[in-house]
């Protein structure tokens, strides 16, 4: 029976016919979803507050997708409870569309991803999606440092001091020189 045949059926003061007209199967095209172009994974730590807002408002790009996860994290920042977060981000990039291909995962936490380093931060989340492409905040600023030709930069975060030392010793052994340092 066609939709317009459905449609004009008489209705009937009777008892409804429990059975449904059956239409078949109605042709149909998808098109290429939300993420056409690229399919980003964000792991967040669950106290981060504007992550998935920044990455909306700077990345408009049609056919491209951000997917998070929110990963447990202590509300202070201590390098122990930096260093405990390691262990957590595969559980946290495993719950990021289940066995739905991503082009990409970035892990949101800058001053763990010192502690940890990047390459462990990248092999944690390597566990969940092996061969995926990772970056983390460092990644992009030693990126950007880089395409700058920047050899030195001045360093003002809301670490703790001993935090901060954490980031110096990073960013020096990485060939960087570090001309200032403060927090807030």
């Amino acid at each position: 029976m066609s939709i317009s045949a459905a449609a004009t059926r008489p209705q009937s003061s009777g008892p409804v016919d429990p059975k449904p007209v059956d239409l078949g199967v109605l042709p149909s095209e998808l098109d290429g979803g939300l993420a056409s172009r690229a399919a980003i994974g964000l792991a967040i730590l669950a106290t981060d507050q504007t992550l998935e807002h920044e990455f909306r408002a700077l990345v408009r790009i049609p056919g491209v997708a951000f997917y998070e996860a929110r990963l447990f994290n202590d509300n202070d920042i201590t390098p122990n409870t930096l260093r405990a977060i390691g262990p957590r981000i595969a559980p946290t990039v495993d719950l990021i569309l289940p066995s739905i291909p991503l082009d990409v995962v970035g892990f949101g936490c800058t001053s763990a991803t010192m502690t940890l380093g990047e390459e462990a931060v990248f092999a944690e989340i390597r566990k969940a999606r092996p061969g995926v492409a990772c970056t983390t905040p460092v990644t992009g600023a030693l990126a950007a440092f880089k395409a700058l030709g920047a050899k030195g930069i001045g360093l003002l975060t809301p670490y703790a001091p001993e935090i901060n030392q954490g980031l110096v010793t990073y960013f020096t052994g990485r060939g960087l020189d570090i001309a200032a340092v403060a927090t807030f």
